[in-house]
């Protein structure tokens, strides 16, 4: 399991983006899109998103989601790690210690978000993480509950 919990860690502290699945507001279908992210020192992610954007109504409704990083490279991309987060998205007050936390957060990984961070149409998110389904490529795979995210991101 230590290997596992390593890899969780690695493949959300490496990656700055991925795919961002959430329920559409009004319809309940399926919606996924492309996002940048940040994690916290609890392995919670930090999501910047416009208020025009379509999963921020989405979020509203209902904050279920997941979120899916990996590794992509050269040849078969289901051979590589990958790991699906799933957690419950909370919007964080841009005056509060959690908002300027995540504000921090987020711009040392993005320093380009600068440019927008601060539009009044924009605001963070913090993914509250529930439990992970992480496949380190063919015939490795796990089931991270909450307290296995916790204890991969207690050690840098």
């Amino acid at each position: 399991m230590t290997t596992a919990l390593a890899l969780a860690a690695r493949l959300l502290r490496n990656n700055g983006h991925g795919t961002l699945a959430v329920l559409e507001a009004g319809t309940g279908h399926p919606l996924a899109s492309r996002t940048s992210f940040a994690c916290d020192a609890d392995g919670a992610l930090i999501i910047l998103i416009s208020g025009l954007a379509a999963h921020t109504p989405a979020l509203r409704a209902d904050p279920r989601c997941s979120l899916l990083a990996g590794e992509p490279g050269a040849g078969d991309p289901l051979a590589h790690p990958r790991i699906t987060l799933i957690g419950r998205a909370r919007c964080l007050a841009r005056d509060s210690r959690d908002g300027e936390q995540a504000r921090a957060s987020f711009l040392a990984v993005h320093r380009k978000a600068a440019l927008y961070a601060d539009f009044p149409d924009f605001d963070f998110w913090r993914i509250e993480p529930e439990r992970a389904s992480l496949n380190g490529g063919f015939g490795r795979a796990w089931l991270l509950s909450r307290a296995d995210l916790l204890r991969a991101f207690a050690h840098p």
